[in-house]
């Protein structure tokens, strides 16, 4: 098969080789699946970076732990009945090495949840990470029906779909974007304010115009810089749900301030989520995917061979939107 992979670490262009690797055999619990795309998000770009430096130890790795695809056969214990079915697949390259940067790939069953018609093979590449990330951060404490959701970055990747979930659920929600064009699509998926995050006390401004009314929860996309402003317009009893800290990678907390608070401080990982909080969010993503209700954003689908490029759109940024590469459609 073609596929993708890394030997070693560095920038796209001088690690990623495209070439033929054997085709996967399909195990016992696992499903066989011919890989229409694949969705690239800033860990995969790490990883090939060297983030942790013992990845390469068992040998080459095909990168990516998102994608989208049809089931071409199945190993013992996994109903015959999937075969032929379309499914997105989450988690592939997380304690493995075999990613979705290939025509195919064995993974668990459970990883390959049903892809719904109305569903783009492109849009099911984007819903391993940033969905089911913006889900988790929504979600895990609760219901947020009749609660103010504060998202940080609300036009990012994650940001995106968390005001649409937030939305979902309920709430309202408020989000920070930093130019217009990034307030008005916040506006557009449901926030019902947006300030700028880059302007100097914007917890002041969310006061303003909440008449002085605090926020319930927090989506947090960058947990260090943005915590002094958090905590000016958190609620007692508050949570933060964070799953980034670029800026700030290890931050200096203010205990005796947020203990006082009774904050609730909760980190996101699509892949230490419990078991049921995965089937929590499948459902939900198939019934929104089904309705058509969400809106996605794919900001580049380049073709296979030009997958360094991927990569390096990644890294620089600058983009709303997700980036996918098609493979065998």
């Amino acid at each position: 098969m073609k596929a993708v992979w890394f030997e070693n670490f560095g920038s796209p262009s001088d690690t990623l080789i495209f070439g033929d690797l054997a085709k996967p055999q399909v195990a016992a619990g696992e499903v066989l699946v011919k890989m229409m795309t694949t969705g690239i998000n800033p860990s995969d770009t790490k990883k090939r970076a060297g983030a942790f430096p013992n990845l390469l130890d068992a040998g080459l790795v095909i990168p990516h732990s998102d994608g989208a695809g049809v089931i071409e056969a199945v190993g013992e214990g996994v109903d015959s009945a999937r075969i032929g079915e379309r499914v997105w697949v989450y988690q592939a390259q997380y304690g493995r090495r075999f990613g979705t940067a290939a025509q195919y790939v064995a993974i668990d069953s459970c990883r390959a949840p049903v892809l719904p018609d109305e569903a783009s093979f492109e849009v099911g590449a984007v819903l391993g990470i940033p969905v089911m990330t913006a889900h988790r951060c929504v979600f895990a404490d609760g219901s947020v029906c009749g609660k103010t959701v504060l998202i940080t970055g609300g036009a990012g990747r994650v940001g995106f779909y968390a005001i649409q979930w937030a939305k979902r659920g309920g709430a309202k929600v408020i989000a920070t974007a930093s130019n217009e064009a990034d307030q008005k699509l916040c506006k557009e998926l449901g926030a019902q304010h947006v300030v700028n995050h880059r302007e100097a006390n914007w917890a002041e401004q969310i006061l303003s115009l909440t008449g002085g009314d605090k926020v319930d929860r927090v989506v947090d996309v960058e947990f260090g810089q943005n915590l002094p402003q958090v905590l000016k317009c958190l609620n007692i009893g508050g949570v933060i749900a964070t799953y980034s800290s670029t800026v700030v990678p290890e931050p200096k907390l203010p205990f005796k301030d947020m203990m006082f608070m009774d904050i609730t401080l909760r980190m996101v990982i699509v892949y230490a989520m419990p078991e049921q909080a995965k089937l929590d969010a499948i459902a939900d993503i198939e019934q929104v995917l089904k309705n058509n209700s969400f809106s996605h954003r794919i900001a580049h689908a380049l073709p296979f061979n030009e997958m360094a490029k991927s990569h390096q759109l990644i890294e620089q940024g600058g983009f709303g939107g997700c980036v996918v590469v098609n493979i065998n459609n």
